[in-house]
């Protein structure tokens, strides 16, 4: 797979038959791009209003037959750990875990819908043949959320978790090939619920008419509890994979008995929204790995300006350039001095690097800067403040513009 030579050549990411396949470890540089994938996911969630929570990545083997996972999906489950005479399984999804959390205490309808968001870490028994660099792995982070609502509150919900995808996407840089609506197929172990198919497959319908995309319905794809919008992406080579997803769930909720009380004083059933902005941390790094090369959005780069001192007679400066960078702004900034090669050299090797900073005698003089964007553009010497506010800027907003518009 290219992303798996790309991934290793880039130092972001590696596997060691003594780990053991599909377990990959995290190189310092792919950590900094899993890490901003990370932060921006959250701070996203946050202002759309979703509270975070952390769940155990095991659980009693009673939780997945509640769930249905055991009935439909132990095949692709780690086999149950006996302890202390119960069994235990790593588990293959988060949603058991949050439907407990939910029904931990008692809710109000005033609560509703109630979002509930965990970058988490999930399990499955890949077989050896299948697995491949980050986009078949048997540990798997999942940015994953479950919004618990009233049925009347449903289309809302799953139309603001498309818009989320859709902004995550733009700051990406990538793009969605094709919006699917993922329907159950025949021989597939599916909850045996015709109405509540039905019910979730039209609010799903509606979504994807709100949303104004081309979808395309396709047997088969389904999750075992319920119907899916699945986001698709495609890599160089044109093979499709599903990145994000938006479920109703209608048979989770009343499996784990979940209630709420509405303003009739009775207590009513809620629907589970899952969602996934950007699936997993894995997959997620493996298609931007494909896209951009090491070329990412500045935001998420793992060195995001290095600045190159033309002589020994500017480290000084370039070095306090870079701290105020640092701390000023928050940047990943290291300073190429002349000791690594001619500066030609020097920028050669920083060629993935979204700005180069280049400090000559001139510009040290002057307490200014030469910019050299990835793109190839050069931008005049500027005071160093003014560099700081416009890269800080563009960096803090997540944009993939290298510098801002005329």
């Amino acid at each position: 797979m290219e992303q798996r030579k790309s991934g290793r050549e880039l130092g972001l990411f590696g596997t060691d038959p003594l780990i053991g396949a599909g377990l990959p470890y995290w190189l310092p540089d792919g950590a900094v791009v899993r890490h901003a994938l990370e932060e921006y996911v959250r701070e996203a969630e946050r202002r759309a209003g979703y509270r975070h929570v952390y769940s155990p990545v095991l659980g009693k083997r009673e939780l997945y037959e509640i769930s249905g996972h055991w009935d439909h999906y132990s095949e692709d489950m780690f086999p149950p750990m006996e302890v202390g005479g119960e069994e235990f399984v790593m588990r293959p999804s988060l949603c058991p875990h949050h439907a407990v959390m939910y029904r931990s205490r008692a809710h109000s309808y005033r609560e509703l819908p109630l979002r509930m968001a965990e970058l988490g870490a999930m399990y499955r028994a890949e077989l050896s043949g299948v697995l491949g660099g980050l986009n078949r792995v048997r540990a798997i982070h999942l940015n994953d959320a479950h919004i618990f609502c009233a049925l009347e509150q449903v289309e809302e919900e799953a139309w603001g978790a498309l818009e989320m995808i859709r902004e995550a996407y733009a700051a990406l840089g990538i793009r969605a090939v094709r919006y699917r609506l993922s329907l159950p197929g025949p021989g597939g172990k599916y909850v045996a619920a015709p109405e509540k198919w039905e019910r979730a497959t039209a609010l799903l319908k509606r979504v994807l008419e709100r949303s104004g995309v081309a979808y395309e319905a396709e047997e088969g794809e389904a999750a075992f509890y319920g119907p899916k919008i699945d986001v698709q992406v495609a890599d160089r080579a044109g093979r499709e994979s599903t990145l994000s997803t938006v479920q109703v769930d209608f048979h989770q909720p009343e499996q784990f008995d979940l209630r709420y009380v509405g303003p009739d004083g009775a207590r009513h059933r809620p629907v589970m929204v899952h969602r996934s902005i950007i699936g997993s941390v894995e997959r997620a790094v493996a298609h931007l790995v494909d896209v951009h090369g090491g070329a990412f959005p500045a935001w998420m780069a793992p060195s995001q300006i290095v600045v190159l001192p033309v002589s020994e007679g500017e480290l000084a400066y370039a070095e306090a350039f870079a701290e105020r960078c640092r701390a000023e702004r928050g940047l990943r900034a290291e300073v190429a001095g002349p000791e690594l090669g001619s500066l030609g050299a020097r920028i050669r090797n920083a060629r993935l690097v979204p700005y180069q900073a280049v400090v000559g005698a001139k510009e040290a003089d002057a307490g200014q800067v030469a910019l050299r964007l990835r793109d190839g553009r050069r931008i005049d010497p500027l005071p160093a403040a003014d560099v700081l506010d416009r890269v800080g800027a563009l960096v803090a907003g997540h944009s993939t513009d290298l510098w801002p518009s005329a």
